[in-house]
């Protein structure tokens, strides 16, 4: 295959899939959406860590600077008191430092690293880039089961509240979307799914119960999921995972790696708290 996926296209895509996930918790969070500039502005007030704000995908179709005080008065309005902007280091804006500091705006947390394959060339890699240790299996989750596979996602994730299960259960039978698990006989151990948007499959939500880590689980699912998107006609896959800081390892980010994705850039993550707000 000829030619590479842009970022834009890995942005957009990953932008649609959040805005699922996180309306996927409109009836337990009670989430609210402002399109605008080709992203999403997504505030969860029923969520009291506030980490379900998220604004993703801008400065594609309109420039950064051109939506900000938009978004930032939506989670005014809304009376957020932050949110995480997700923006790609391509659409930056030169006076990036001007604007964080007019509005408010500080590094947090850890950069994510963007990663992308040939749909087809990740399936027929990770299929020997894993070994499942006995007594697990990989497959798809049933509608019935969605309820225990959100659970089990929120518990691998390590979140303490319950509704986080009820949200992650809301993608079942959303459109494009498929559910992976690893069983442990009957239980579910470990999450991952899919959405496939186009010719694009983005693998999204791998979790891990800590009985069932160091496994295989995850590289198992990037196998099922990968297979499933060249069988769903997907040309790539993508992913993402928390970037290693000195002295770090993170096995998601060498299990996505050593199934045959490339890592692409990565992009910083940045949050905008309403006290610190100079607008």
């Amino acid at each position: 295959m000829t030619g590479e996926i842009t970022p834009g296209c890995m942005e957009s895509v990953e932008c649609e899939s959040w805005a699922d996930y996180l309306l996927a918790g409109r009836p337990v969070f009670g989430t609210r959406a402002l399109w605008v500039g080709g992203g999403v502005a997504l505030e969860a007030p029923g969520d009291p860590s506030g980490s379900l704000n998220k604004t993703m995908g801008i400065g594609w179709v309109q420039p950064v600077a051109a939506v900000l005080e938009r978004i930032v008065g939506f989670y005014r309005e809304t009376g957020a008191p932050s949110t995480i902007l997700m923006v790609a280091p391509q659409v930056l804006p030169r006076d990036w430092a001007a604007l964080r500091k007019r509005f408010g705006i500080a590094r947090a947390g850890s950069a994510i690293v963007k990663l992308s394959g040939e749909a087809r060339a990740v399936a027929d890699q990770s299929k020997t880039a894993h070994h499942l240790d006995r007594g697990l299996r990989v497959g798809p989750v049933p509608a019935s089961r969605a309820g225990e596979w959100g659970q089990a996602m929120r518990l691998g994730f390590g979140y303490d509240d319950p509704r986080r299960g009820q949200q992650s259960a809301g993608l079942s039978g959303l459109p494009g979307w498929q559910l992976f698990a690893v069983y442990e006989g009957d239980d579910i151990v470990a999450t991952g799914s899919l959405r496939v948007d186009g010719t694009v499959g983005h693998m999204f939500g791998g979790a891990t119960l800590p009985s069932a880590r160091n496994r295989g689980a995850q590289s198992a699912l990037i196998a099922a999921r990968a297979a499933a998107a060249s069988e769903a006609g997907c040309a790539w896959v993508i992913a993402e995972a928390v970037a290693e800081k000195p002295g770090q390892h993170n096995p998601s980010l060498h299990n996505q790696l050593r199934a045959g994705l490339t890592a692409r850039y990565h992009r910083a993550n940045w949050i905008w708290r309403g006290s610190a707000a100079q607008v």
